[in-house]
């Protein structure tokens, strides 16, 4: 919701534990509950919006006001549910089809016919490689500045920038191949070079009924 134009594919798991109709029932409330959030969130916005701009000193929050205008114009594309049963091989390849054709869509991703000059690609082999060397800590954590010295050893690299790093990092980061937080003051100079790492600390930490969980604990 905070990124803009962001396309997002609902996947709805377990479909081996419904039956057929409960499927068709869940995808149903499913779709409609995000609509009701989407909903609830402009509606949301635009009083916060209002309420600002009907202050006595509407000057004094004026920062406030600019990002809620930057939220607001984030768009956000729901795609059609897909259900799948994940111990069913035929389901995981349906999936897989599924979000290459979404990804194949112009007018979802234009920039999936966007010509990258040869050093993204460059900075982009790079990177794997780092990630994949055995020294490399499981977290793939590395300090942005550190980042850069490492990418300048390159010989093809040697005259690579902090601010074009940053540009490549952002697509990167839009692709799914690193994780960089920019926009977040303690975290913009960490870039996450094993996305799947966080993957597995987010579901540590958010999972299904955790404070009954953690209440059972004597």
């Amino acid at each position: 919701m905070r990124v803009p134009n962001s396309v997002v594919l609902p996947v709805g798991t377990h479909v081996d534990c419904c039956q057929e109709q409960e499927v068709v029932e869940k995808t149903h409330d499913i779709m409609g509950r995000i609509t009701a959030v989407l909903a609830e969130r402009k509606c949301n916005l635009a009083h916060f919006i209002d309420n600002l701009e009907g202050s006595e000193e509407p000057k004094c929050y004026v920062d406030q006001w600019e990002r809620l205008k930057a939220m607001e114009s984030c768009t956000l594309t729901i795609l059609n549910l897909v259900a799948v049963n994940c111990t069913d091989y035929c389901d995981i390849k349906k999936l897989e089809a599924t979000i290459l054709e979404h990804v194949k869509n112009e007018e979802l991703f234009p920039e999936v016919i966007r010509v990258l000059p040869p050093v993204y690609r460059q900075v982009e082999a790079a990177i794997v490689d780092i990630a994949q060397h055995e020294e490399m800590a499981d977290h793939g954590m590395m300090d942005l500045q550190y980042l850069l010295s490492k990418l300048s050893q390159h010989e093809h690299l040697a005259s690579l920038g902090r601010e074009l790093l940053q540009d490549i990092l952002r697509y990167l980061h839009r692709i799914g191949l690193i994780v960089w937080y920019e926009e977040i003051k303690h975290l913009e100079s960490t870039v996450f070079l094993q996305p799947t790492f966080l993957i597995t600390m987010f579901k540590l930490l958010v999972r299904y009924r955790l404070i009954q969980q953690l209440e059972s604990i004597s």
